[in-house]
């Protein structure tokens, strides 16, 4: 806890707020490959906040495009914590690409699932419950030959064919209570004679801060919510504050922090995403105790 004296306002950052470990790892190993190469190239912004992604550019990560990468030949690139469909490490093979992948562990288990699941089952739906275009669901539903359904909420569900074998999976940053409410609508809307398997392929290290960050806002008068406009996860986790505090306030850079909103406010909560830099969260401290 920080107390500005002169303002009489005590900041709090979340301690559970912060980088998820397959980001730490994804950003360590970047750190350190960069420790011996002048440019490093990674397919992707390596995590979903602009201000960590610039830091990263000036030691040297270059964050490239599909269409970049395509045209890259006998060089390095770093794969970040989202994973990539099996067409990425085609390229790189045909192009004498090295591949430093940092993937996810989770999502590397997951990918592994629909895979299988997918070769085992060929005339079943493999639905995702995921958001459309998310770099980790373009891997996941890769691995079914980009055959997977997508869904983003219930109301998707009319893509699915009732009457056909189901087997379900989730990004791992979703939402259990979302994702238990759809496992829920397809056992209600498929007949007895419809084979349905689901997974709850949910990381718990981000799922469990939804509890955390509820409980996080509602013990001050104001949430400062620090988060990349990219950022999926912080969607979710901010919309969780508001739900808990209305004086919440959601910023992707502390430029963005307004004198305002701190008019009466005795005490601040500090918190972010899983792609949320700590040192972002200090500096929208020593911002406010500017004030």
């Amino acid at each position: 806890m920080i107390m500005d004296k002169k303002s009489k306002i005590s900041i709090t950052i979340d301690p559970q707020s912060g980088f998820c470990p397959g980001v730490v790892r994804a950003i360590s190993t970047a750190e350190k490959q960069l420790q011996t190469h002048e440019t490093l190239y990674c397919l992707g912004d390596i995590v979903h906040n602009g201000q960590e992604v610039e830091r990263l550019a000036k030691a040297g990560l270059v964050c490239i495009g599909q269409d970049e990468f395509g045209e890259l030949h006998d060089t390095t690139v770093l794969l970040r914590a989202h994973g990539e469909p099996p067409s990425t490490y085609r390229t790189a093979e045909k192009n004498n690409i090295t591949i430093i992948d940092a993937t996810c562990s989770v999502v590397l288990q997951l990918q592994k699932k629909i895979k299988n699941a997918y070769a085992a089952n060929p005339d079943a739906q493999i639905v995702i419950y995921g958001k459309i275009g998310h770099a980790e669901v373009v891997g996941l539903d890769g691995q079914c030959d980009n055959k997977a359904i997508i869904i983003e909420s219930e109301e998707d569900l009319d893509k699915v064919d009732f009457n056909r074998a189901i087997i379900l999976f989730s990004q791992t940053t979703k939402s259990i209570e979302t994702f238990n409410r759809i496992v829920t609508r397809i056992k209600q809307s498929i007949p007895d004679t419809t084979s349905f398997t689901y997974h709850d392929t949910i990381c718990r290290q981000v799922a469990n801060r939804i509890p955390n960050i509820r409980q996080f806002a509602a013990h001050y008068d104001l949430i400062l919510f620090i988060a990349g406009e990219k950022s999926s996860n912080g969607r979710i986790l901010f919309d969780e504050c508001r739900k808990i505090n209305m004086n919440s306030h959601h910023i992707s850079d502390v430029k963005e922090i307004r004198r305002e909103w701190f008019k009466n406010v005795k005490t601040v909560g500090i918190c972010g995403a899983t792609s949320t830099p700590k040192w972002l969260m200090d500096n929208a401290a020593d911002v406010i105790k500017n004030f």
